[in-house]
């Protein structure tokens, strides 16, 4: 079998870490009530905001009022929740309540189905009752929608926060069908309802408009994932860590007409924040991957970001408008999103004439420090909570040599009008200084320049991206991968930010970027760079500290701890766009899938692999690809047809071979 389907990412509600759990159509997003079988909580459907809305769901069974707030202790009378699945187009619930009443049993089983809707802002919910109490029993729904504050807030103001409309601009409309049922001694009734945040009342049903949303959930998913590879592998929990990635990225897209571009690659937006698109997540952590799911949109996006003005902004709103201030990483994402595109499907000499010019712009927007930029203090960086990582420093001074060897081949292969060889020689001439002038040798590690002249070691793991970039010597990788091990930058599950060994910057408070954990996409970058390294064992053992996430998250967070298997319960974004870095470890790192802006593709196999890997139906170029992966073996089709079978060596899968 080929190809997911929405069906392959359903979840056990049972085995989730994070609370409050979300949902998204795409169009609407919206959260449960924690502890509760029917309740529903805040619900964004850009424009349309209501932060603070709760429908809250009471049933008066023969008489009886019963609650469903999530109350404890054995006295209170509500509906006792007993887990659901989460899926892409939904989410389902299920309660029990089983208790006698002046000695009559009055048992029920109760099930919810909350869809958030698509071409609607809102959600639809449905609630079934089944009667177990062996008598016939009267039912009355009773449900009480408190919104709060409801509105529309313009789309270039969706920006890192979710937002809050202006108090009493507008009110939700809670939209139902019968209330009052009769449930025979072992029947089963059905409540429809929905919440609309526009206060319209669209033609149809809730269930109508339910269906509707779930068929088209359907769709999209199949399309979207229709070049992805499917996973099969004997490798424990690689495979819900793979599928789990893959949900982390269909999350993130929205298909507003009204947005910049459709479908729309937020950074994170399942709970209404970061409904923007960063430079940095979505072409800086799985730039081939998301070219895989988006096709040709991905130019789409490419665009956009290069018609805002990035100097000033990290992001562009869902109107495509710039929001935030400069990113440092900006230039190089973009260039990496862009590289990505034209390895599977192409772009055009204009574009990448145009990302030469935005790459020399945001290079300018930092003061020059000889070959190198000062790029600014931690607003630009990475918004660590101490001094450190800041001005001049490897990581993203490597990025941007990086970015000017990937446009001179851009350029030499799609005929731009850039000259390739003055890039190359910069490339060479950063790639120096950032040896030369930032290394300590004694330390094993990058300073950080500061304009004054003073120097400071910030253990940051971000060093490892200056490696990626070819910023090291063989000597000067062997060093700083020597900092790579437990109780440094290892925990049991997971990489931390900043080393546990650095006193002066290592805290808890900010997992993100200072320690105790990471940004989700740290870890399966960090493996893909030492798979690119031919260094599979070291790879593997950073990439499997993070596999019990595909158990415990339906979607991965923005950030995570490494000592202990949780995220950080409040203050981050419950989503990200970077969770696809899992998947694209796996098809560029494990598989060693090596995508050329030729069109060809080339496979790296590692000398050694934890298990039997094989991903079925990789599309590139219109052509199908099958691979089967072991330590000792590979087997390689194109199209159905065998093209090799033995044992793992690099091959040219598509394309003319190398002179």
């Amino acid at each position: 079998m080929t190809g997911y389907e929405a069906s392959d990412f359903t979840f056990d509600l049972r085995q989730g870490v994070a609370e409050p759990l979300w949902t998204t159509s795409g169009w609407s997003t919206v959260a449960l009530a924690p502890g509760t079988v029917c309740g529903v909580g805040a619900c964004y459907a850009p424009p349309h905001a209501a932060p603070q809305a709760q429908l809250a769901v009471a049933l008066d069974a023969d008489g009886i009022r019963i609650a469903d707030t999530g109350a404890h202790g054995m006295h209170s009378i509500v509906l006792l929740p007993q887990g659901g699945s989460w899926r892409l187009d939904g989410i389902d619930r299920q309660g029990t309540y089983h208790r006698r009443h002046e000695g009559r049993l009055v048992s029920l089983l109760v099930r919810s189905q909350l869809t958030p809707l698509h071409g609607h802002p809102g959600y639809a919910l449905r609630i079934t009752v089944r009667n177990r109490s062996g008598r016939p029993l009267p039912l009355r729904l009773l449900p009480e929608l408190t919104a709060g504050p409801v509105g529309a807030v313009p789309l270039g103001e969706w920006s890192w926060m979710p937002p809050e409309p202006p108090p009493a601009h507008g009110t939700a409309a809670l939209v139902h069908g019968p209330l009052e049922a009769d449930a025979g001694a072992t029947g089963e009734v059905s409540f429809e309802l929905a919440v609309l945040l526009d206060g319209s009342r669209p033609g149809g049903s809730p269930a109508d408009w339910a269906a509707r949303s779930r068929d088209l959930v359907a769709r999209r998913t199949a399309g979207v994932l229709e070049r992805v590879p499917r996973l099969a592998t004997d490798v424990p929990d690689l495979d819900a860590y793979y599928r789990r990635s893959l949900a982390s990225g269909l999350v993130c897209l929205w298909d507003n007409p009204a947005f910049a571009t459709v479908p729309f690659p937020a950074t994170s937006g399942i709970d209404g924040g970061a409904l923007c698109a960063y430079a940095w997540d979505t072409g800086g952590y799985a730039p081939h991957t998301l070219a895989l799911m988006l096709g040709r949109g991905v130019t789409d996006v490419v665009e956009a970001m290069v018609k805002a003005d990035l100097t000033d902004h990290y992001a562009i709103a869902p109107d495509g408008a710039g929001t935030g201030v400069a990113y440092a990483y900006s230039a190089w994402s973009l260039v990496m999103l862009a590289h990505a595109a034209a390895c599977h499907d192409g772009i055009t000499p204009d574009l990448v004439a145009r990302l030469h010019e935005t790459e020399e712009q945001l290079a300018q927007r930092f003061p020059a420090a000889g070959e190198l930029r000062d790029y600014g203090g931690q607003q630009n960086l990475l918004e660590m909570r101490t001094a450190g990582w800041e001005h001049v420093v490897a990581s993203p001074n490597a990025e941007r040599a990086w970015s000017l060897d990937l446009l001179a081949e851009l350029a030499e292969q799609c005929g731009a009008p850039v000259r390739a060889a003055p890039l190359r020689a910069q490339a060479r001439r950063i790639r120096g200084a950032v040896g030369q002038e930032l290394w300590d040798e004694q330390a094993g590690w990058f300073r950080s320049r500061y304009p004054d002249g003073h120097t400071e070691l910030a253990y940051s793991v971000q060093a490892f991206d200056a490696l990626r970039a070819g910023a090291c010597t063989p000597p000067m990788a062997a060093a700083l991968l020597a900092h790579l091990r437990d109780g440094a930058f290892l925990g049991p599950y997971g990489v931390s930010s900043v080393s546990a060994e650095d006193r002066l910057h290592y805290e808890l408070g900010d997992v993100d970027w200072s320690g105790g954990g990471a940004y989700t996409g740290e870890a399966p970058q960090l493996a893909l760079t030492l798979w690119e390294r031919d260094e599979p064992r070291t790879a593997w053992d950073v990439l499997r500290r993070v596999l019990w996430m595909g158990a415990h998250f339906p979607y991965f967070p923005q950030d995570h701890y490494c000592d202990r298997p949780a995220a950080p319960p409040r203050g981050r974004r419950a989503n990200v766009i970077a969770g696809l870095a899992g998947a694209e470890a796996v098809l560029l790192g494990m598989a060693g899938l090596r995508p050329r802006v030729d069109g060809a593709l080339d496979l790296a196999p590692p000398a050694w692999l934890p298990g039997e890997l094989a991903l079925h139906g990789l599309h590139y170029r219109g052509r199908e690809i099958g691979l089967r992966l072991s330590t000792g073996h590979s087997e390689v089709a194109v199209d159905g047809r065998v093209l090799h079978s033995g044992a793992p060596a690099p091959l040219r899968i598509l394309g003319e071979p190398d002179e």
